[in-house]
């Protein structure tokens, strides 16, 4: 990584290294950490497949077990969906004028960070608290760090299995936030691409004085830029439709659990009857499904605003001065505009602000379904 962006993808760069998802590692060293943080998932996933056959026809521990291997799969879609396709999610570098997007993505890597290791921290800390509770009243039983099976006694083997469950979900929350931030990195990227454009579009007949100049395109210097202009927005439109593609089944399945997931934690905070520290951990749970998704939600947005921004700053420039021929350039470049660029899950759910309150509501919805039943 060149010196000049070490500052703004610094984060993402040592978050994504240690998952295998940096598109510019080596394929030896991808494999290795991509391996040890499959043993590290399946050591998660296996209990918890366990703890899902013991429930039998318990149908609030299969809500409870449900929940859990739900977030175990979407942790590994996450961490697979860079993996197939890491031959095409490179950045090319580009201008100056992208390093306040490449400083909005090293932001967000801030926040996912501290946001993750909080998360991490409470939802444990509920389990050890919970534990101290026990030991002094032998009748209650013990509640594991996450619904999972070990085959042990959970009384007696209680230390082990937190250890391995406070390492293995820092793991895996590690793999998480790589996606997230890689996604972010991308998406700003390509928010980037689009402001360059729109930038040099309303200063095309502007000299480095600042002022508009005469046009006067003798040696078709001005279709020469117009030219340089329309490509540099169709690799922008390139770029979304890659993220698109790489995106669109992997989001569909991840809607389907955090929609799942939200309906069934609701039901079992309104039907928990024990310590008040289980409610934390189901509250926690979705708490942090309604940010993540109302950040990926935020990110669409700003995709779609931007790729219509290009369109408005190409009618407040000055392209009527330019010749003919290279105002039918800039009218293609405003057909294209005409369509946003947009983010979605199987081509059904747009990521925009104003989905994300669909999302909240068919939640809602599943839950009173859910409840009726009670």
């Amino acid at each position: 990584m060149d010196i000049t962006w070490n500052h703004y993808y610094n984060v993402v760069y040592k978050i994504s290294s240690v998952t295998g998802a940096w598109p510019y590692m080596k394929p030896g060293a991808r494999i290795f950490r991509l391996t040890i943080l499959t043993i590290t998932m399946l050591t998660i996933f296996i209990p918890q497949i366990a703890y899902q056959s013991t429930c039998k026809k318990d149908i609030y521990c299969t809500f409870e077990a449900s929940t859990s291997y739900l977030l175990t799969f979407a942790a590994s879609l996450k961490v697979y969906t860079f993996q197939f396709n890491i031959s095409t999610s490179k950045i090319p570098r580009s201008t100056k004028i992208m390093k306040s997007y490449a400083e909005n993505s090293r932001r967000f890597s801030m926040i996912v960070l501290l946001n993750g290791d909080i998360y991490v921290y409470v939802y444990v800390s509920c389990t050890v608290r919970t534990r101290f509770h026990v030991a002094l009243n032998q009748s209650r039983p013990v509640i594991p760090p996450y619904p999972g099976y070990y085959f042990v006694d959970v009384r007696e083997y209680f230390l082990p299995i937190f250890c391995h469950s406070l390492v293995a979900w820092d793991i895996l929350m590690i793999g998480i936030m790589a996606h997230d931030c890689m996604y972010v990195t991308y998406v700003e990227h390509v928010c980037s691409l689009f402001a360059v454009t729109g930038h040099r579009f309303e200063r095309l007949f502007y000299n480095d004085r600042n002022q508009l100049t005469e046009v006067v395109d003798r040696n078709d210097m001005y279709y020469k830029r117009i030219s340089f202009i329309v490509h540099t927005h169709r690799k922008s439109l390139k770029f979304a439709e890659l993220l698109e593609d790489t995106f669109t089944i992997p989001f569909a399945i991840q809607i389907l659990i955090v929609t799942m997931g939200m309906s069934i934690t609701l039901l079992q905070i309104s039907q928990e009857n024990g310590p008040i520290l289980e409610k934390i951990r189901y509250a926690l749970y979705v708490i942090g499904q309604l940010i993540h998704l109302f950040l990926f939600s935020l990110e669409g947005q700003k995709l779609i605003d931007h790729s219509l921004q290009t369109r408005e700053k190409i009618y407040n420039s000055s392209w009527y001065k330019a010749s003919v021929r290279s105002q039918k350039l800039i009218m293609m470049v405003m057909i294209k505009c005409l369509r946003p660029s947009f983010l979605s899950a199987g081509k059904i759910y747009i990521f925009s602000l104003e989905s994300f309150t669909t999302i909240l509501q068919t939640s809602m919805s599943y839950f009173t379904v859910l409840a009726s039943f009670q």
